[in-house]
């Protein structure tokens, strides 16, 4: 039987919708400010003192910035309706984003990593004070930073975010390897001049993870992974409740950036009309796009009920 024909998503979820993609972007504005303002210090900061510490944690702040302008323009593009090329939309434009900046966020910190292999043990100036003052406060921003986009993360249900989010712990932990790195050479002298490039590539180590994660998560999304258990159960459960409905045989629910489609087979009665089970698609489908916000589109596939029994028989 052909799917059901496309519903309107509900005026409540497209408005429920339109306060998620705003929530994650706001957090992903923040995050290009801030961002942005901790490179530009800690650039100038490490020029100014000879760390190659700072440096490379300047790279790593301007790449989150970079990384939070990407996601906020996806942002703006995935809310975009569908077309004639994009029938389903440009909800994927976040995904696509977070994977290209992982690979630049990768090589930047391959490269630092390097610099700072290169001049391991060479002698340079000790690190003014206030460098370990800048460490610090730099790690104290981040984890406010980790802490207020992890729970917006969660709360959109925005990959961007969360990875955004994790990657914010993984700068505080990084300031603080700087900071001890600093704080070594300041108070050990020449005898641990290699300190501060050893911080610098357990920082570069750490981006690097970081990127990689992100980008392993940013695919997955692109190649249509199934949502999360619990999500494809709740829509399983919602689905099966409505009268006519006598087992949902298959369900498959893709993620596609803070959105959801779905496509569903239910099993109906296989004596009741083409026009009853065509008005039982409907309300399935009315009562899912109602029910979860985050539902973009339903399509609807009707079964008769045993057929799998009858098939075997046969």
């Amino acid at each position: 039987m052909s799917p059901t024909s496309p519903n309107q998503p509900t005026e409540r979820s497209v408005a429920t919708r339109a306060l998620l993609y705003r929530d994650a972007m706001r957090a992903a504005a923040l995050g290009l400010a801030v961002n942005l303002l901790l490179g530009i210090a800690k650039l100038a900061a490490g020029w100014a003192s000879g760390s190659v510490a700072l440096l490379s944690d300047a790279v790593n702040s301007l790449g989150d910035a970079f990384t939070s302008a990407a996601v906020l323009f996806a942002f703006r593009v995935a809310q975009r309706p569908p077309d004639a090329e994009h029938p389903y939309g440009h909800t994927r434009a976040e995904a696509i984003a977070a994977s290209n900046v992982a690979l630049l966020i990768t090589v930047s910190a391959l490269a630092v990593a390097w610099e700072a292999s290169r001049r391991f043990m060479t002698p340079h100036a000790i690190p003014p004070a206030w460098t370990l003052w800048l460490a610090g406060a730099n790690a104290v921003i981040k984890e406010g930073l980790y802490r207020y986009k992890i729970a917006v993360g969660r709360r959109t249900g925005s990959m961007a975010v969360i990875a955004n989010a994790w990657d914010h712990r993984s700068d505080a932990l990084c300031s603080l390897a700087v900071l001890v790195g600093l704080a070594a050479v300041r108070f050990g002298g020449q005898a641990c001049r290699g300190a501060d490039e050893a911080a610098a590539i357990v920082v570069a180590a750490v981006i690097v993870y970081s990127g990689f994660r992100l980008f392993r998560q940013s695919a997955s999304e692109l190649m249509d992974v199934q949502a999360d258990d619990a999500f494809v159960e709740r829509v399983r459960r919602s689905a099966g409740e409505v009268e006519g409905v006598e087992r949902v045989e298959k369900l498959w629910v893709r993620k596609s950036g803070l959105e959801h489609f779905a496509d569903i087979h239910l099993e109906v009665d296989p004596q009741m009309t083409v026009a009853r089970g065509h008005e039982i698609g409907h309300q399935v489908k009315d009562r899912l796009l109602a029910e979860f916000s985050t539902l973009r589109d339903v399509l609807v596939h009707l079964e008769p009920y045993g057929h799998e029994a009858l098939h075997a028989n046969s």
